[in-house]
């Protein structure tokens, strides 16, 4: 069901729901359109769910919940998104998806990168996984290996591509698979951004994300078998 793509090992639809946040980051998101999502999440088996820390506590039995600090800019200072962070962890996420200064980054900046990634470690302690988001459509490549080491060196758990919001874009295999290499398996990569169909999901995995983000996880699991 995967058209023309070959992947080295078959995925069934499993195999990837167990690796789906599934997510929304809408700002007109309504906790009628969160209670939905869960709904959603549950019937499609999938890992977890990302949403908004403003819509935090939520009530989500057996699936992990995951929320986002410094959303979608990362403009923010980082004793902010620390804070912001903390407070997620506080009110029930288990995983926390942080967005790095992406200016520091594309300005060759690392230090400025891995001290709010520090920061933010800090703040949420061992409570939570902690990924980075580095907006990879927005950077060199130099500076998407730049922002991996220090993310890593931060303390971070992932590193992911992007928040969906930037003009840039989203995810791309060559990110994808550059992130992957950098951090060598020490961290997991999440593949977030413009994902749609079966066929942008397997392209990820073979490139070595081991998390997808996801806000069209059913139309995304239709295209793989059971």
């Amino acid at each position: 069901m995967l058209g023309t793509m070959t992947v080295s090992t078959p995925l069934t639809r499993a195999d990837v729901a167990a690796m789906i946040d599934h997510t929304l980051l809408a700002p007109e998101a309504t906790p009628a359109d969160v209670e939905a999502l869960i709904a959603e999440a549950r019937r499609l088996g999938v890992y977890a769910i990302c949403v908004s820390p403003s819509m935090l506590p939520v009530r989500a039995p057996g699936l992990v919940v995951a929320t986002v600090a410094g959303f979608p800019s990362g403009k923010h200072h980082s004793l902010v998104k620390g804070a912001e962070a903390r407070l997620a962890v506080d009110q029930g996420a288990a995983e926390v998806d942080m967005v790095i200064d992406v200016g520091a980054a594309l300005a060759g900046d690392f230090n400025a990168v891995l001290t709010e990634v520090i920061t933010v470690r800090e703040a949420v302690e061992d409570r939570a996984v902690l990924k980075v988001i580095i907006e990879s459509a927005a950077l060199t490549d130099q500076a998407i290996v730049g922002a991996c080491r220090a993310a890593e060196q931060g303390g971070a758990d992932f590193v992911k591509t992007s928040t969906g919001f930037h003009p840039a874009g989203g995810a791309s295999v060559h990110a994808v698979k550059l992130m992957a290499q950098t951090v060598g398996g020490r961290l997991g990569v999440k593949a977030s951004g413009g994902i749609r169909t079966a066929e942008d999901a397997a392209a990820m995995i073979e490139a070595g994300a081991t998390r997808l983000g996801l806000s069209k996880s059913a139309a995304v699991l239709d295209g793989f078998a059971e």
